[in-house]
């Protein structure tokens, strides 16, 4: 990575929901690990998502803010974010979405540090309404052999819950913009082809 890089690249791509977007944003400043940049990919129209991330942005230089005219699938702008990505490591976070764990980040980069045979890790996540009562948890298969059993059954990774190696992703060859949905699921089970992957028994988003 280029001198001075962070150590993770934390990918948000946003469409139309800028009244959502304070609440994910607060969840990546509330993490102990600090070493990151927040790349917003935002395919909206109009500028009122441009002007809530603003005071964010006015306090943080981390936080890097793309806003594309044409706008592409979920695949093509987590894409436009990923080749930009300056850290050895990617954390995804969707917009609607936040990270209820502020240790989320520091957990993930510490097992990938130490487990160089891993490509990819991520964690369970809780369901809410619209009133933030929460209405299920889910975690997903925590061993390897596990997620590869199920794997083809159902997306074993929850994706805003997800750490993997930017490197491994790029060999992959990223998300495929040609799928019209599901290209998450696919991109996980490219991942698996690279190298091993893990899911926390916590819940992280």
């Amino acid at each position: 990575m280029l001198e001075n890089s962070p150590k993770v690249s934390i990918l948000l791509v946003t469409y139309n929901r800028s009244g959502l977007l304070a609440r994910a944003v607060r969840s990546v400043l509330d993490q102990t690990f600090s070493d990151w940049e927040l790349i917003i990919v935002d395919d909206s129209e109009g500028g009122e998502t441009e002007a809530a991330l603003q005071p964010f942005r006015a306090r943080d230089k981390r936080i890097i803010y793309f806003h594309r005219e044409r706008k592409g699938s979920i695949a093509n702008a987590s894409n436009f974010g990923l080749v930009r990505a300056r850290g050895a490591y990617v954390a995804v976070l969707d917009d609607d979405d936040w990270w209820a764990d502020q240790q989320k980040l520091a957990k993930q980069v510490k097992f990938l540090d130490e487990h160089p045979e891993y490509v990819g890790c991520g964690g369970g996540f809780i369901v809410v309404d619209e009133r933030g009562v929460e209405k299920s948890r889910v975690l997903k298969p925590e061993r390897d052999e596990d997620i590869r059993r199920s794997a083809l059954l159902a997306n074993p990774m929850a994706n805003a819950t997800t750490m993997f190696r930017v490197a491994a992703a790029r060999e992959a060859g990223l998300n495929d913009e040609t799928m019209p949905e599901f290209a998450d699921w696919d991109f996980w089970l490219k991942m698996g082809l690279k190298g091993k992957l893990y899911n926390f028994s916590e819940y992280f988003m």
